[in-house]
């Protein structure tokens, strides 16, 4: 079957492009897309006025070979794309690439339905396929159902002396509360990539929360008909990571407060006795994971018997201070009255009551731990030397302290294998780690960006998505991950879109859930060069880092020629390599392939090192003044607990760790009103917390929480599911 050709008002170098592919396995399973659904509030190529009246459902007859009836959606509402601008001159070879079984061609619908419907109506290929396209053995991952599978990382040892691929970040500028595509912009380059350009390439993505998912932002796999499949599962459980995160995390918060309590009550002789049992035969030994605390504690002696009074005082009481303790509980659901809670309430506790709370569980450090552990071996050490508090002479109490560090391992020991699954075009995508750059480091595993670059080769590429604008994620990217990981990207995506740019020029807030202003939906040039700004700030602060920069313009139906003239010329000016307009919600690859051929060459003439934005032998406070100047801050303002902090870290050896900060992502500033490219503001850091294990130091910025709560309407007003068919309805 041929591919369809495509609208006329196509450049001619893609529709060249297409027109060339040409596939006989294109009826296999999955190659059609139901045309139904709805159209979703801010999503790009769907009109953005009335968007939830004026459709008219019309059921047809089902398509040859398909046992299902098709809904096609017809809108009165809806704007028809204007033309593409012509692209950059590049020779693309026109030959006839060989048939990629996993590759499908997507029938699309216009108006865009929701992201749902379509990933409901294509059926995943088996993920073993998927796999097997991607050069994966069958000894190399372990199956998840049909359509999804864990990637072990055995699989480096195998692949070692392979040379890697291009590597690849996609960040953003300063988004509105509504998102501006960067999930959806990171699938469709890959599929523009993978399906049209014939590249070898793997998407790295976080795995979404499921506060998001069912709060006010929807989920994270991407939109329209560029997206990862099965959608219900991405969003929901998965493969269980963050189940696993939250165990772990909740185990370690347990075991504080139980040694607390015991050691309140108990001897250091009924401790010790306790803690080193006797067995059978009288004899006391020592489990693996207290010769750790006592190597740390400068004891060479192997048996119980040995110690002397002050060593069992020593080893046995850890002595901690309940006013120190910084680990939190932690659950993946966005509930803002656990953000402050009591413990210990209870008879049997015998008054043993203090303050804690509860945290987002993508913002516990065991998740930092996975993002950014390179081995089981490494993943062992890191959980183990996380720190919960300081005893009350002011040591550090770690994991390992506490005799849990291997329990979290056993617990997280799935976890650290990404999970494979697929786009909606069928190329692979690795989810893994993350999310919240605002609170965490925001971003996907090492193990998986490494496993993906070895897996495509020389000449392929791995897209990897930096949460947030690139002031959060692209610089925690840069300054954290790519320290640990040892790895340099070639291209970094700054997506933009007309709306936020509107926004950042001076245009009304924009608030999730109510319609959007009409200075949103109608051409106002003025507005849009006002906010370029922020745009040029985000590219400067990029390129800072010596990579080549491409600006992704995520296009909307209302976006007009003469706008997106004035982002690309100002993305130019500003130093970008390239700046390219999207379609690729409405259109899938086919809509991204110039910006897939500026990648290419971005990467293909990248020449400049990894440049870091400080060096890590800087004290803590230097550091942070580093990141605040890239901002645009003219200072830092410590609150008193900040600076005691600061002092106690240094004091404890810590000082030598990069900084993650926990900013809000809608202003370069601490304040959110704050649009544009804010200067000359004093940036408040109001605690400063470490996260030992998984090596940084997070300052806290104004009132930056790490517990969301839920809006007035969350998402879960729209989800469901059909109990005649088990599928999942009005996720996002």
């Amino acid at each position: 079957m041929d591919v369809s050709v495509p609208p006329t008002n196509y450049p001619k170098t893609l529709s060249s492009i297409i027109q060339c592919r040409r596939r006989p396995d294109a009826t296999r399973r999955g190659e059609a897309i139901n045309k139904c659904g709805r159209q979703r509030l801010g999503h790009p190529i769907v009109s953005q006025s009335n968007h939830h009246h004026h459709h008219s459902l019309q059921r047809s007859a089902p398509p040859p070979g398909r046992g299902e009836e098709r809904v096609v959606v017809r809108s009165s509402a809806v704007v028809a794309p204007p033309p593409l601008p012509p692209p950059p001159p590049f020779e693309v070879p026109m030959t006839t690439p060989n048939p990629n079984p996993t590759i499908r061609r997507l029938d699309v619908a216009s108006p865009v339905p929701a992201d749902i419907d379509i990933a409901n109506s294509v059926e995943p290929l088996p993920i073993a396929d998927i796999a097997a396209e991607l050069g994966l053995k069958p000894e190399h991952f372990d199956l998840y159902g049909k359509y999804k599978a864990k990637v072990l990382l055995s699989v480096l040892d195998e692949l070692k002396g392979q040379q890697d691929g291009y590597y690849v970040v996609v960040g953003g500028i300063t988004p509105t509360p509504l998102g501006e595509g960067k999930s959806t912009t990171t699938v469709g380059l890959c599929q523009a990539l993978g399906a049209f350009l014939d590249k070898k390439v793997v998407t790295c993505l976080r795995q979404p929360s499921q506060g998001p998912t069912f709060g006010i932002k929807g989920g994270a796999a991407g939109g329209g008909y560029s997206q990862v499949i099965p959608m219900d599962e991405f969003n929901l459980h998965l493969t269980g990571d963050i189940h696993a995160i939250t165990a772990a995390n909740n185990l370690l918060a347990a075991a504080i407060d139980t040694r607390i309590f015991h050691e309140a009550s108990q001897s250091d002789k009924a401790l010790f006795n306790r803690l080193c049992p006797a067995n059978k035969e009288g004899k006391r030994r020592f489990a693996d994971v207290m010769l750790r605390r006592l190597i740390k504690l400068g004891i060479s002696k192997t048996d119980p018997a040995e110690l002397t009074p002050d060593e069992v005082r020593r080893f046995a009481r850890l002595d901690i201070d309940p006013e120190s303790i910084t680990w939190r509980r932690v659950m993946d659901v966005n509930d803002r009255f656990l953000r402050k809670i009591t413990i210990g309430q209870g008879p049997d506790e015998k008054g043993m009551v203090r303050e804690t709370g509860f945290d987002i569980a993508v913002a516990s450090e065991i998740m930092a731990v996975l993002a950014l552990t390179t081995s089981l071996s490494d993943m062992r050490e890191r959980l183990g030397r996380m720190v919960i508090g300081n005893s009350k002479s002011g040591e550090p109490i770690t994991a390992d302290d506490l005799g849990v560090g291997g329990a979290l391992t056993v617990l997280m020991k799935d976890a650290i294998h990404p999970t494979l699954m697929q786009t909606l075009e069928g190329t692979p995508v690795l989810v893994h780690a993350g999310p919240f750059a605002n609170i965490a480091h925001g971003n996907s595993s090492i193990v998986a960006d490494k496993i993906a670059l070895k897996l495509v080769g020389k000449g392929g590429f791995v897209v990897t998505e930096a949460g947030f604008g690139s002031d959060i994620g692209t610089e925690k990217f840069m300054d954290i991950k790519c320290r640990y990981s040892g790895l340099v990207p070639q291209c970094a995506i700054v997506v933009a879109t007309i709306r936020a740019l509107k926004m950042h020029g001076g245009g009304p807030d924009v608030v999730a859930g109510k319609p959007l202003d009409h200075a949103y939906v109608s051409e106002n040039v003025a507005l849009v060069e006002a906010g370029c700004v922020n745009l040029a700030k985000h590219i400067a602060n990029t390129k800072s880092y010596g990579v080549n920069v491409v600006v992704a313009i995520n296009k909307f139906a209302s976006d007009t020629e003469a706008e997106m003239d004035v982002v690309r010329n100002a993305a130019l000016a500003a130093g970008a390599f390239d700046a390219v307009v999207c379609t690729h919600h409405a259109h899938g690859g086919k809509g991204a392939v110039e910006l897939g051929l500026a990648v290419q060459r971005a990467c293909e003439s990248q020449s400049d090192s990894l440049k870091f934005l400080y060096p890590l032998e800087s004290g803590i406070k230097e550091k942070i003044e580093a990141i605040a100047n890239s901002y645009g801050a003219s200072g830092v303002e410590y609150s008193e607990q900040a600076e005691k902090q600061i002092e106690m870290y240094t004091k404890q050896g810590f000082s030598n760790l990069p900084i993650c900060m926990a900013k809000t992502q809608y202003s370069f500033s601490h304040v959110p009103s704050m649009k544009g490219a804010p200067s000359g503001f004093v940036l408040p850091i109001r605690d400063v917390r470490a996260s030992i294990g998984a090596g940084f130091i997070y300052p806290l910025v104004g009132t930056m929480s790490t517990m969301p709560g839920l809006p007035t309407r969350p998402c879960f007003y729209e989800i469901d599911i059909d109990t005649a068919t088990g599928k999942v309805m009005g996720l996002s």
